[in-house]
């Protein structure tokens, strides 16, 4: 706790814990968005790499919980059917990932931002990806390299793969459970990218932990209403705060 308020003031803790409760809700929900809204979020009382420092191990254990919620097998054979796109996007983060510490904050916000704010306006006109039945490979593996890189630098990999899986039309249960792999898969390699980077050091690491327990209870709130709503009406309502806080993110990256 001392070394989480060398970062921060408690009231801003206080807020930041409310973040990963709010996140942790609308995955349970709707199975991604966690990274987005608290990076988004986040990005409001912290600094971007202490940001995304706090969202990584929430990451982990939430989609942890939402890959198995089927059993084990049934998230292997996820990772069969998606190894190319996990393959690329692992090495694509892993290269992304030291852009952190190099780039200055307001570009850093802006290549965090613009993704989510173009992301978001896409799905809410109703534009879908479509792809070609032949060179599908190609096409996996190109989508997983692009989620990588941006969420090697952002911790942000949803974007690209809820647009992959929309195209394919994956079924509801199978698309949380493959996004449970892919993401919970992703940071376990972001964790180690961002050890080696420094953003997860010594002074981190407490906030990090600290943001489990309300993304866990968020989750688990999330997946007890998750039969019980319209889920169109309310991923409408999530793009729609999320593209506020990407615009919000744009607009401190330009005006500094």
């Amino acid at each position: 706790m001392i070394s989480i308020l060398t970062l921060m003031t408690p009231e801003i803790l206080g807020y930041t814990l409310l973040v990963a409760l709010l996140a942790g809700i609308v995955k349970g929900m709707v199975g991604f968005a966690m990274p987005m809204i608290m990076i988004s979020l986040l990005g409001s009382f912290v600094a971007p790499d202490v940001a995304l420092a706090g969202l990584i191990l929430p990451t982990l254990i939430t989609n942890g919980m939402q890959a198995l919620r089927q059993g084990w097998r049934e998230a292997w054979e996820s990772v069969k059917r998606f190894r190319v796109f996990m393959a690329i996007g692992l090495v694509a983060m892993l290269l992304s990932a030291q852009l952190v510490r190099v780039l200055p904050q307001d570009t850093l916000l802006l290549m965090i931002g613009i993704p989510v704010v173009l992301f978001c306006a896409v799905q809410l006109l109703g534009w879908k990806l479509r792809l070609p039945h032949k060179g599908r490979h190609w096409v996996e593996g190109g989508i997983g390299g692009i989620a990588g890189f941006i969420g090697g630098f952002s911790g942000v990999w949803g974007p690209p793969t809820v647009m992959y899986l929309t195209a394919l039309d994956t079924a509801k249960a199978e698309s949380m459970r493959v996004q449970g792999v892919i993401y919970g898969l992703g940071a376990v390699a972001l964790f180690g990218a961002h050890v080696g980077s420094g953003v997860m050091r010594a002074e981190t690491l407490p906030f990090s932990v600290a943001m489990v327990v309300p993304a866990m209870l968020g989750t688990w709130l999330g997946f007890q209403v998750q039969d019980r709503i319209d889920q169109n009406a309310f991923r409408k309502a999530t793009l729609a705060v999320l593209l506020i806080a990407g615009l919000n993110l744009v607009r401190r990256g330009l005006t500094g």
